[in-house]
């Protein structure tokens, strides 16, 4: 009885080692989608962002009338891509960045499919210029807003630095946008309505004890007070510290 017994537990661990090494026939990913996201007020340009700045949300409605979504993180350039997705129908919606909401598009993504989309940013930075003085940079600028109507309250300005071009509110060296000694904050708080008086302000952003010898990389970014509070942002500026 016994071997009769251990015959069969042998045999039951066979059949179940053989259903766990069977091979998976289910289709991997099999598509990709890229694009570029526009900044409408000249679309030769793309929308000035950092990694991760925006997300692109993808909903596949091949399958359901309520799935649910993934994401595709902006790159600093402004373009995004994801390889890795299954083709098929699907909702599409640039979100959760310094801009004004737009609406979804459908489309099919089969193979390598580019869709570019156009944004209207919050605020554009302009007459953006930076200057060293001994170990203190100094950047200057001005806001423009292209659609005022609506406008979510201006919360503040803030320098960000780092040491390589990846620099943002994601990737940056907080002692120089929030400095420990208060009588060096450099941030900016504007927390107003957009007005004339913005308009016609020129504002002057300082970045203190930065290391001698070193290389930086820098940017002002501005942000308004929406459900994400990301920043629209300046040029990335490198500066050599002698």
């Amino acid at each position: 009885m016994h071997k009769i017994i251990k015959a069969w537990l042998i045999g039951c661990g066979v059949i179940a080692l053989a259903s766990c090494t069977k091979t998976d026939n289910m289709p991997g990913p099999n598509a990709g989608f890229q694009g570029r996201l526009l900044d409408v007020t000249n679309s030769k340009n793309n929308f000035v962002t950092e990694t991760n700045g925006v997300q692109v949300k993808l909903e596949e409605l091949s399958w359901s009338a309520t799935p649910t979504p993934q994401y595709i993180p902006s790159k600093p350039d402004g373009s995004f891509e994801d390889t890795k997705l299954f083709g098929g129908h699907y909702r599409v919606t640039p979100t959760a960045g310094a801009f004004w909401p737009v609406d979804p598009v459908e489309l099919d993504i089969n193979g390598l499919t580019t869709h570019d989309f156009e944004l209207m940013p919050y605020l554009k930075i302009t007459n953006f210029s930076h200057r060293l003085s001994g170990d203190t940079l100094i950047m200057s600028l001005n806001l423009v807003a292209p659609k005022t109507e609506g406008l979510p309250t201006i919360i503040d300005l803030q320098p960000f630095v780092n040491n390589t071009k990846f620099v943002g509110a994601g990737a940056n060296i907080s002692q120089y946008t929030t400095p420990t000694d208060q009588s060096k904050k450099n941030i900016i708080s504007i927390n107003s309505n957009w007005s004339d008086a913005i308009a016609q302000t020129t504002y002057v952003v300082k970045v203190p004890d930065l290391i001698h010898g070193r290389t930086f990389y820098a940017r002002v970014g501005v942000r308004v007070n929406d459900s994400y509070k990301q920043f629209n942002y300046s040029e990335i500026v490198e500066i050599q510290v002698p």
